[in-house]
């Protein structure tokens, strides 16, 4: 049996401990190792900038460490906001995670939507999408094998990657002219939620431009699980760490911008009835991916600053009585 059993680590919740701190990002290192020996499908990075709760600014380097760590897991980054990087060095770091992963690294190429993060990044904000096609295009030439013009001189950017042409990845945005440039690049989209009109554009966008492609969102019912034996008695213990996380994302809110994860309280009884984040058991687990073979199982221990040991309490409950079961039936 062929399941989607995927890790999220987006080291939320911060610390005011530089100690404590140290051991939530060497603990999602051993979680990644932990995972890629049980089975897992996949270990998911995010990126965001000066977020109150520390939400991981630097994907890349924690999906290297991961790569050293690991062995066969796909890891991704969702989104890798790509507008904010010089690309150039982007392309050369992307390259240098591949290469340590064996072709292992694939991401989401977002533009972001936050000023501040622009702000801080010394990118242009109000220019943001014409920076992003340049981003774009400058990656896939760097990736290739011939020196290209950039900036009025020929270079040859080095390393080439493991991965041929390049490194997979999707283009990520919910608009028009973010459809319109996948089209055009004949990259792969991917909307954050699913949007039938908005696909059929962008299709519509692929023929015009001669190239092939195809969409990808996350399932309408996609949720957020931790794992307990006693769900109750979770959401009463640690409900908190999962309101931390969703009242810190909530408050981005950005006009025309959808966001699969909105949250419009700040009340742990709301949240647990929005399941959107989900407490379940381990024969609630297992029945879901038995049930329905598209089931996207997307596990979060450490959310919103989730006690180390509660974290890896759930991570090994969905390892050893989730997946490792499923993966012998088959």
């Amino acid at each position: 049996m062929d399941i989607s059993a995927n890790l999220r680590l987006n080291l939320t919740g911060a610390e005011p401990d530089p100690a404590r701190r140290a051991q939530r990002y060497q603990a999602a290192v051993e979680m990644a190792a932990y995972a890629d020996s049980m089975g897992f499908s996949g270990v998911n990075v995010e990126e965001h900038h000066v977020a109150e709760n520390g939400w991981l600014p630097s994907p890349l380097t924690l999906a290297a460490a991961i790569a050293a760590r690991t062995q066969r897991c796909n890891i991704s980054i969702g989104a890798l906001l790509v507008a904010l990087y010089d690309p150039v060095r982007l392309a050369e770091d992307i390259a240098v995670v591949d290469l340590l992963s064996n072709g292992r690294l694939t991401f989401i190429a977002g533009m972001g939507y936050r000023e501040i993060e622009f702000h801080i990044a010394n990118k242009p904000f109000e220019g943001r999408g014409e920076w992003m096609d340049h981003v774009l295009e400058t990656l896939l030439k760097a990736w290739g094998d011939e020196p290209f013009e950039y900036n009025g001189r020929m270079v040859n950017v080095t390393p080439k990657p493991c991965a041929r042409p390049h490194p997979f990845f999707l283009v990520g945005g919910m608009s028009r002219p973010a459809a319109r440039r996948a089209a055009r690049l004949g990259l792969p989209f991917s909307p954050p939620v699913a949007d039938p009109e908005l696909e059929a554009y962008y299709h519509a966008e692929c023929e015009k431009h001669g190239t092939v492609g195809f969409t990808h969102s996350p399932p309408q019912d996609f949720s957020i699980l931790f794992i307990h034996e006693d769900p109750d008695a979770a959401w009463a213990a640690y409900g908190e760490y999962f309101l931390n996380e969703v009242v810190e994302y909530s408050s981005w809110k950005t006009e025309g911008v959808k966001r699969p994860l909105e949250f419009h309280s700040d009340s742990v009884a709301a949240l647990r009835e929005e399941k959107r984040y989900e407490i379940i058991t381990p024969a609630e687990c297992r029945r879901r991916h038995r049930d329905r073979p598209d089931f996207y199982g997307a596990i979060h221990p450490l959310v919103g600053g989730m006690p180390l040991d509660a974290a890896w309490a759930s991570i090994r409950l969905y390892a050893e009585q989730v997946v490792q079961p499923l993966l012998a039936e088959h």
